[in-house]
Parts: structure tokens; C-alpha cells; sequence
């Protein structure tokens, strides 16, 4: 009887799919933290290759209009929602069909970093500057880091030979969207790589430079907030414009006003 419920367990799961709720015509796949690691290990310990990335509700509205990222977007195996705007946005849309937990990649990465450091899992971090990607090994020493690049003035072919030469579990690529989603769709094939996470300016948590606020202002899905005051010359479009921009855009598209 054991030896059939294991097997019967075991059946249940390869044909377990993850859910995806659509959003202004991209899917969301429905991960919480566990999942997103369980997708990690899983890639890593049957030696696959998989490609996550993240949509916030910036991200959302950059893609609106564009189909290009749309497809850029999709074109990725799993997509995560990224923060409260994004998780009330799917509510109003979706209901019942909608993603079941909030989740930010901030929060995720600490989890990713301490079962990379119990399993000894390797990283590549390509992205941001040499000043920030030289904090990671200061913040994580335990990391095992087998690679870093900075954003800037890069060569693609140059790149994927470094990161094919070093056994990389983990790529991180911290380039902002659009770019770093093109980057990956672009040369996803050529790496020899387990998991591949976009992570936008997220590398910087990793580093231990990025600004969060308090853990109330977290909870409550605060954190633009923190990220408009302390940089409001470069946030206040994204933020004071892009924020009501897409409640209208939620709302119109929930009444069908207009489709998308």
C-alpha cells in the first residue's frame, strides 16, 4: 500500500500544472515562494534549463501597448507577479481565477540565497555596475559567486563564453526591462545554465544596497513610496503618473471598455 501511494504521489505531481491568469494579453503563472523554489530545485537536480521572469505593474504598463514585449514576456516559461499592484490588478481581473498569494522578488531572493548557500548552488550575476556587484560577496560570503558582469557596455558573444566556461546554476540578470528580457530570449539557447532569473534592479538586494523601508511598509505594498522620495527626479513619472495610469487601464479593461 505505501509502495503504490508513493507512486500514485509521484504521478499526481508530474502532471501537476501551474495555473496562469492573463493580464492586459500577458499570462502570469500562479508561484508563491515555495513553488518558485521548488521550480529551482527541480531545474537544478534534473539538470534543465529554465527561464523566470517577473511582471510588475511598471512592467505591465510598459507592455500595454507594446507588443513586442508582450511577446518577449511570454516567451519566457514562467513569469511571477511582482508586488501589490500587480496581485489587486489580477483580483479585479480574474477573481477567483486570479494568482493566490502577493509576491515580490525581494522577498524571494533571501529565500533563494539561503538554499543556494545549503546546496552550494553557483551564481553568474550580469547587470548594474561593478560597485554594486562587487557588494554581493561582502553581503553573502557563503555565496557561492563563480561570475560577474556589469549592465554596461557589454559584448553578448563574450558573455555567454564566460558563463559557458564557469558550471553556473543560477544566472541573475539585472538589466531592466526591456533589455534584460531580450537579452534572455535572445540567448537563452546558447547557455549552459539551470535557472535563469530577470531581476531588474533586484540585483541590488542581493548586494544589500537597494532601499526597502520598513517592514510595515513592505507588508502594506508601500515600497514605491520609499523608492519616489528617495530618487523622486527618476521615479515620479513611473510613480505619480504610472500608478493611476494603470487603475484606469485595470478598471477599463474589467468593464470592457476596452480589450486587450
Amino acid at each position: 500500500m505505501l509502495y503504490c501511494r508513493i507512486i500514485w504521489i509521484y504521478i499526481e505531481r508530474l502532471c501537476q500544472v501551474i495555473k496562469k491568469a492573463k493580464i492586459f494579453g500577458i499570462l502570469l503563472s500562479d508561484l508563491d515562494y515555495n513553488s518558485l523554489l521548488q521550480l529551482t530545485v527541480e531545474s537544478i537536480s534534473q539538470k534543465k534549463k529554465v527561464a523566470i521572469g517577473y511582471c510588475t505593474a511598471h512592467i505591465l504598463n510598459l507592455a500595454y501597448n507594446n507588443n513586442s514585449l508582450k511577446t518577449l514576456l511570454n516567451s519566457f516559461e514562467y513569469l511571477h507577479p511582482d508586488g501589490i499592484g500587480t496581485f489587486i490588478a489580477l483580483k479585479i481581473l480574474c477573481g477567483k481565477k486570479s494568482i493566490k498569494a502577493k509576491i515580490t522578488g525581494s522577498d524571494f531572493y533571501p529565500i533563494l540565497i539561503r538554499e543556494a548557500i545549503k546546496n552550494n548552488w553557483s551564481f553568474y550575476f550580469f547587470g548594474d555596475s561593478n560597485d554594486v556587484l562587487n557588494c554581493i560577496n561582502f553581503n553573502f560570503p557563503m555565496l557561492n559567486i563563480v561570475g560577474i558582469k556589469s549592465g554596461f557596455n557589454f559584448d553578448d558573444k563574450e558573455i555567454i563564453l564566460d558563463i559557458n566556461k564557469k558550471d553556473v546554476n543560477i544566472l541573475i540578470v539585472g538589466l531592466g526591462t526591456p533589455l534584460q528580457e531580450e537579452w534572455v530570449v535572445k540567448n537563452k539557447n546558447f547557455l549552459f545554465v539551470n535557472v535563469i532569473f530577470t531581476v531588474g534592479d533586484g540585483i541590488k538586494i542581493f548586494a544589500g544596497t537597494k532601499q526597502r523601508g520598513p517592514i510595515i511598509v513592505q507588508r502594506l505594498g508601500l515600497e514605491w513610496l520609499v523608492r519616489l522620495i528617495s530618487n523622486p527626479v527618476k521615479m515620479w513619472k513611473r510613480y505619480l503618473i504610472g500608478i493611476p495610469q494603470f487603475l484606469l487601464r485595470v478598471i477599463l479593461n474589467k468593464f470592457r471598455i476596452i480589450k486587450q
